[in-house]
Order: C-alpha cells, then structure tokens, then sequence
C-alpha cells in the first residue's frame, strides 16, 4: 500500500457478525479479527469507522432472555443494556492494540436537522483527524419505527457519503453475490463486480438472522445509496474479515494500473475463484482484469483476491446537501409535476407554481416531499386528476409553502401568488437549492416506514 492515499473505509457489522443467534454470546474471534484489520489499516493509513450493530442482542445475553421480544418498550430497554457492554467489549480489545475508539449514536431524527447532520460530519472528520476509530450504531434505545433508519445497512451508506468514504464493506455470512441461491443450485454463479446496480439479478433470498433486521436486500439498498455517493461498496464474508485488507490492496493496485484495451474475455492466465460474472457494461478501469502486475504485486496476488462482490462508484455522485436532501431527509407529501416544469429543473431553474400539477399528503412549509413528474392531462380525467400515469419520482425537495398552499397556486404564474394567497413569501414553490435528483429516475429511496 505505499505511495498509495490514504483511504477511509467504513465496515458494517451486523448482529450475527458479533454474537452468536443462538446463545447470544459474543464472537470473540471474528471481533478480534476485525480488531486487528481496523487497526492494520490504521497503521497503514487510512481512515476506519465500524457501524456496529449487536446491541440488542448482547443485551439478551446479559438479561438471559432467549428470544428478541415484540414489545418496543422492552427491546430498547435491552438496547440500553446492551450498548454500553458492547462499547466495553470494543474498547477492550481495541485497546490491547492501543487504538482509541469512539462511541456515535444516531436517528434519523439526528440528521433530519441540517445543522445536527453538519455537527455529526464534523464530529466523524475531527475524531477520523484525531487517529480514533469510531463506533457507529443507531440509537436503539430511543428510536422508533417513524425516526429510525430501517437497518444498520442504510446507516453505513449514509456514513460512508457524510464522510466522503472510499469504500464501504459490508459483512455478511455469504462470501459475495449470487445469481441464483448457492444452497439450492449448484450451477450459481458468483457475481464478482456490479458496474450498473440497475441491471442486477441476483439472489435475495437471505433475510438476515433472527437478532438482525436486516437481509441481501437492504444490503443491495445500502450499495445503490452509497455508490450514489461515490463510495465503491463490497459485500463480503464476515468469518474472514482479514480480506478487508486484500480487497483493499487488490481493488488499489488495480486503480494504479494503465488500463489495456477492452476486452470481451479475460486476458490469458485469468485466474477466477469460481464462475463469476460483471453486471453492467465497463465503466471503470478499477473492475477490468489485469494479468500483469507492477511494484511489490505478484501477479498471483493480484489474479486471487479474496471472492467479493464490488458495487462500483457512480461516475457523477451525489454529495453533501444534495445527498442528505435525498436521504437525510423523510418526505412528508408529494408534489407532481409536468415534463416541461422538470426539463427547467434539470436546466437548473427553480420549481415555479405553474410546472406543478397536483398536490398530495400533509406538509408544512420548509419540509421535504418528493417529486414526481406526471403527463398533464388538458382536462381533468374521470376521475377527477389533472394527470394519468402512474408518474416517475425523480428526486425531492424542500417547499416554500404548506400543501394546502401549493393546492391553491398549483398551475398559476407566480405573479398570481398574492392575490390567491394575500402574500407571497417566494415567488418559487421550491428553490434549486433546495432540490436533488436521483441519479436515475425511479430509483428506490432510503427505507422508511411508509415503505
């Protein structure tokens, strides 16, 4: 890794990574593993944060409950519980290595606030300056099914775009991606990179453990934020947590490579742990095979990375205030509007009453609500709505006025605001500003309850 930059990588546990489904005891040797790769990639210097979850469960240890309960009260009673002896127990053997850890607890609620979302960056990026690993986990003990962000999957992406990550890895019990469940068919193949998510067929199947939330799914949603972001992410197995720093290495030498031509089939020698494919057409020369090595990289080193799944990065994210208005934020209503309003937006006007359509939800000024664009009808169809279609959601915005006044200006131009209104507090439902858009239309959005 020299002569390289430094990185900063961020590396998502989840309950069945850190305690057994079981007994309920912790996994000292995986955690010890991940021990020693935190600090391993410190030394080499790069960034580390671990979003840690376990919390409930160390709780059901500590309390000899068999079974994670039902009744919300009682499971963050055991999240309290078990939070500070999971801190304890990442601080012992963090500090047999002399490496200084953190303690972050997040809800959404925490980032839904622009100012606390900015306080959060900035404490992530002093205690990362500092040397100190921190230790990320939503606030179990005070959130509920309106402010929480669904699984620690969906809290690492965000992690990873608040602080400007290069990688995000995700542990799981399975070694990558398949295109069909491994268990069952013996013919599934590997997936080994992802270069266009929109195009994956893979199988999900896996739900998670009985401590966990979480399954595939939301990890493939946890990717689709993060390499919004910029961040490339990799799914990978938690039992082996030392092939963070071979995937590192690997994925690194590979950037530091002039790129050959393209080619359909991998160059002669290509060595493949086992029959894999790449979804999406080539964008980045980080995921093309290389059958040459350069530096102190042996080409059997480089041909035999350890068996991963690699989400590449988009080549234009999303970043800062327009991804936190994309996923910082929970929408609270709707606004549909027509092509042309969206042609402007994407021209970057801001969004005049006359481009809006229709109204939906219940929401107050300066909240969030999503955008969705719809085919205007010249008149109102049967059944009452100015629009058909099922409409395509782009992107969201914060408002300048309430539902019930966007219902009263929707259509109008802003010079008619004032005498509809008796005020006219902008002359913009929303500023450019204060609008972001998918990177592709449609995409699925950060969970939520509604969803």
């Amino acid at each position: 890794m020299k002569g390289l930059k430094p990185l900063t990588i961020v590396i998502k546990l989840g309950t069945s990574s850190i305690v057994d489904e079981k007994t309920h005891e912790p996994l000292l040797s995986i955690l010890s593993l991940i021990v020693e790769t935190a600090v391993k990639l410190h030394k080499d210097g790069h960034k580390v944060i671990i979003v840690s979850s376990g919390a409930i469960g160390v709780g059901l240890r500590r309390m000899d409950i068999e079974r994670r309960p039902k009744h919300l009260p009682r499971i963050q009673a055991l999240a309290a519980i078990g939070q500070c002896r999971l801190m304890s127990l990442w601080d012992s053997l963090f500090n047999h290595l002399r490496q200084p850890i953190a303690q972050i607890l997040l809800t959404r609620s925490d980032i839904a606030d622009r100012t606390q979302y900015l306080n959060a960056q900035n404490t992530l990026g002093e205690l990362l300056e500092m040397g100190v690993i921190p230790i990320v986990n939503e606030n179990d003990t005070l959130a509920v099914a309106e402010i929480k962000f669904g699984d620690n999957d969906t809290l690492s992406a965000i992690t990873a775009a608040m602080v400007h990550a290069d990688y995000l890895f995700l542990m799981t019990d399975v070694d990558c991606l398949y295109d069909k469940n491994p268990r069952t068919n013996p013919d599934a193949r590997a997936i080994e990179v992802v270069e266009d998510i929109y195009a994956l067929q893979a199988d999900v199947s896996s739900a998670g453990s009985s401590l966990g939330t979480g399954g595939m799914s939301t990890k493939i949603v946890a990717a689709k934020l993060a390499t919004s972001a910029g961040v490339t992410t990799v799914i990978t197995r938690s039992s082996n947590p030392g092939n963070i720093v071979s995937i590192v290495n690997y994925c690194q030498h590979q950037k530091s490579l002039i790129s050959p031509p393209q080619s359909s089939t991998p160059p002669p020698g290509q060595l493949l742990p086992s029959p894999s494919k790449t979804i999406g057409s080539p964008k980045n020369s980080l995921d093309k095979p290389r059958a040459r090595s350069t530096g102190s990289l042996s080409l059997e080193y480089i041909v035999n990375a350890p068996l991963h799944t690699r989400f590449t990065s988009s080549l234009h994210p999303i970043r800062d205030r327009y991804f936190w208005l994309l996923h910082g934020l929970t929408p609270h209503g709707t606004i549909f509007i027509d092509t042309g309003a969206h042609r402007a937006l994407a021209n970057k006007a801001g969004l005049l009453p006359v481009g809006v359509v229709d109204v939906e939800g219940a929401f107050a000024q300066q909240e969030a609500v999503r955008i969705v664009v719809v085919e205007r009808l010249p008149t109102p169809s049967s059944n009452g709505k100015p629009w058909e279609g099922n409409g395509v959601e782009v992107g969201r915005a914060l408002v300048n006025y309430s539902a019930a006044e966007i219902s009263r200006i929707k259509g109008v131009r802003s010079g008619e605001i004032q005498g509809l209104l008796g005020y006219a507090d902008s002359e913009y439902v929303a500023l450019r500003e204060n609008i972001s858009f998918f990177e592709r239309e449609s995409r699925p959005v950060t969970p939520s309850l509604e969803l």
